[in-house]
């Protein structure tokens, strides 16, 4: 398999109804209608995201599968408080594909380490740095190496590694 099936997230990060859980750069929200359908109605899902027009997909995708429990917020995860959630709010968050997209890893990181409660824990999934046909340029690329460091200065404590398709890490975090 190429590319990580978001149910494979699901699993990976044992996400149960229930549960509140973040998808931080939600994209076009190829993450948010599985996470959403795991964590039922009376869990919650926040897909935050830099871009509106990217949000405004993702509300559509929501209303048409009548997951109301889902929410969009638009967010700059960079800045203090960037994602609009309130401390020790979440479960569990996603952060696929934005790490190499930001200037400010750590930033992300430390946003990450606010709104997630204690033993909460972090998913991230990024590109292999390697060079090839796919993916962005290799320079913009953070090894698992560099992220493991990332994340335990922000105050993470690095659970296991896992399969995130042929082109991609995950890597699985808690909060103490």
């Amino acid at each position: 398999m190429p590319f990580l099936n978001p149910d494979d997230i699901v699993r990976e990060a044992q996400i149960r109804e229930g549960m509140k859980v973040a998808d931080f750069g939600s994209g076009a929200g190829f993450r948010v209608i599985p996470l959403a359908r795991a964590v039922g109605r009376e869990g919650k899902v926040y897909a935050i995201d830099i871009q509106k027009e990217m949000l405004e997909v993702v509300h559509a995708k929501i209303k048409d599968a009548n997951l109301l429990h889902a929410e969009t917020i638009q967010g700059d995860l960079e800045k203090p408080n960037g994602s609009h959630l309130k401390n020790d709010l979440l479960d569990h968050i996603v952060i696929a594909n934005i790490l190499f997209q930001v200037a400010d890893k750590s930033a992300v990181a430390r946003e990450a380490f606010r709104v997630l409660k204690p033993k909460g824990t972090t998913s991230v999934i990024e590109w292999e740095k390697m060079k090839g046909p796919l993916g962005p340029p290799i320079e913009h690329l953070a090894d698992k190496t560099a992220v493991k460091d990332i994340f335990s200065s922000a105050g993470f404590t690095w659970e296991k590694e896992f399969y995130a398709g042929e082109h991609h890490y995950g890597l699985l975090f808690r909060k103490p």
